[in-house]
């Protein structure tokens, strides 16, 4: 199997759509990949799974899955198609069978860095505008920081709860890239969570919007999960 035939989908998380993978997707298409950016509307796990199924179903051969924070639930959960040959969680949510990032969260340890996620309105969520930069892209210029902050993608309340009922990770390889300076993920927590799944690791220094801020350490993962994979 060649590395270049392997399909890569990119998924997004919670309060942003894919645009923030443009300066990964640039690179891996330079290299000579066929890459997907899944625009997926976050309203609930099941709405969000179905459509990356659709663009698994779309590609003509084998895909790796790459997924960012809530998007690793996403991975997770459509990660158990048979097309899909290895997963790739950036900063990511890994949860194990009948987990949600709800679940995840629900007890920080002391003195972890608490989201400042607004009381939901109608169904979603938002962050607080004033702190997204210090909590979400502590290290993206002030200017990007602040057009992503202004452009948030309301985060639905039911993909917050949604649960994984079958956790991929478990019969598929993953990879996975640790933030050191995560605010949103305590660093901690997704160590343990790429343990758990046995993971390949690598751990780059980073905030939540890692991908946007470390693109060239984000696509050097992706790339050698997609060779492990053509071997």
């Amino acid at each position: 199997m060649n590395s270049i035939a392997l399909s890569i989908i990119l998924i997004h998380g919670g309060f942003v759509d894919g645009s923030g993978w443009e300066p990964v997707y640039n690179i891996l298409k330079k290299d000579g990949y066929s890459v997907s950016i899944a625009q997926h509307p976050t309203t609930s796990l099941s709405d969000d799974v179905a459509y990356v199924r659709r663009l698994v179903a779309e590609q003509k051969g084998p895909v790796l899955l790459v997924g960012h924070s809530y998007g690793g639930v996403i991975t997770t959960e459509a990660g158990n198609d048979p097309k899909v040959k290895g997963l790739v969680y950036i900063a990511a949510f890994a949860p194990d069978q009948g987990e949600s990032v709800e679940s995840l969260i629900k007890n920080p340890v002391p003195g972890a860095p608490v989201p400042p996620i607004l009381p939901p309105k109608d169904g979603f969520l938002l962050l607080d505008s004033s702190k997204f930069a210090a909590s979400f892209a502590a290290d993206v210029g002030e200017q990007k920081a602040a057009f992503m902050a202004a452009s948030q993608v309301p985060w639905g309340v039911a993909a917050l709860g949604g649960a994984v009922s079958q956790a991929s990770w478990k019969n598929k390889p993953s990879w996975y890239l640790v933030a050191k300076d995560d605010k949103m993920i305590p660093p901690a927590a997704q160590r343990a969570m790429s343990q758990r799944a046995g993971s390949s690791v690598v751990e780059v220094p980073g905030s939540h919007a890692v991908y946007v801020s470390q693109p060239e350490a984000v696509a050097a993962l992706i790339q050698k999960a997609a060779a492990a994979i053509a071997r």
